[in-house]
């Protein structure tokens, strides 16, 4: 009977975990895309973590959506705009994660920790203590995991901003100089290049347009998605000149050369804090290395032939 009843529950934990490990490789396959203004799908990646507890989110939504977190959904919503991820995760999916997180790892830390534990005999000669302590450490890794990869991906984001916003402003400004409006310009432009940040938020910043909203209005709401200082800067001065009746070309010009030049200085500023950043793992990687390899041989001589 003993032999029937523990065979009966290797089963049920070998379909358990035959079931997670399904589950697992279920949500590693999954493919996230997002329909961008211009009809193109465009892949979005979610982490693997999160793509294995976003399923179970619907549980906890519901709850989110109360007027007590409504401060909490405009502010994420706004960076998930921000990190280009609007249209696969919700602020309510993203608040039900920060409790999932947590939640499930924990019970999970305690079970592994406690294993541990009972496998090296109970002692307590400080292991506990570090036992307890790895355990806390990746539990509030759980809770900050969601905002490190949110700032993470923003940041991402933003750099993909910087990088391509000079290129683009110097072929509108060529489009604009030779006779083209700049509406049309851009959309030619952007027709062109291959998918990428800067060139989701233009075409969104078409779509907007053709719906009925002013140019003005349209790249403002560009400025408020993204939050990057290049963008913004440009948008003021083509708002500016818009209001102004001054040429865009010639705006778009000095943006061109105010783009560049900042580049520059943020190149030379990396390259400035390079020695900095260099001195730790010289210090504490490289110049032991240096000194065991002349000295070891002459510690290892010392050594066998005694003092």
């Amino acid at each position: 009977m003993d032999t029937l009843w523990t065979g009966c529950i290797a089963a049920c934990w070998a379909v358990f975990v035959a079931g997670i490990v399904g589950y697992i490789a279920r949500a590693a396959s999954s493919i996230t895309y997002v329909t961008l203004a211009d009809g193109r799908r465009q892949e979005r990646m979610l982490p693997l973590l999160i793509r294995i507890l976003l399923p179970l989110t619907p549980m906890l939504t519901p709850g989110f959506g109360l007027d007590t977190y409504e401060a909490q959904r405009k502010r994420i919503s706004t960076r998930l705009t921000m990190a280009g991820f609007d249209g696969v995760l919700s602020a309510e999916e993203y608040l039900g994660l920060q409790v999932l997180f947590p939640a499930i790892l924990a019970p999970f830390i305690i079970l592994i920790l406690a294993g541990l534990f009972q496998a090296s005999g109970g002692k307590t000669d400080g292991s506990g203590a570090r036992l307890v302590a790895f355990g806390l450490a990746i539990l509030v890794w759980s809770a900050l995991y969601l905002h490190l990869w949110l700032n993470k991906t923003i940041a991402q984001r933003h750099r993909q901003l910087t990088r391509a916003l000079p290129f683009v402003i110097d072929l509108l400004t060529l489009s604009v100089e030779a006779g083209m409006d700049f509406m049309s310009a851009l959309k030619s432009i952007i027709a062109r290049r291959a998918p990428d940040a800067l060139g989701e938020e233009f075409s969104r910043t078409l779509f907007e347009i053709q719906l009925g909203k002013t140019r003005r209005d349209a790249l403002r709401a560009m400025a408020d998605r993204t939050r990057q200082n290049d963008i913004q800067t440009m948008v003021t001065a083509l708002t500016q000149a818009d209001e102004m009746g001054v040429s865009i070309g010639a705006v778009l010009r000095i943006q061109s050369d105010q783009l560049r030049g900042r580049r520059f200085m943020r190149a030379e500023k990396l390259a400035n804090e390079a020695p900095v950043k260099m001195l730790f793992p010289l210090v504490t990687c490289i110049f032991p290395s240096v000194f065991l390899i002349l000295l070891g041989p002459i510690i290892l001589q010392i050594l066998r032939n005694g003092f």
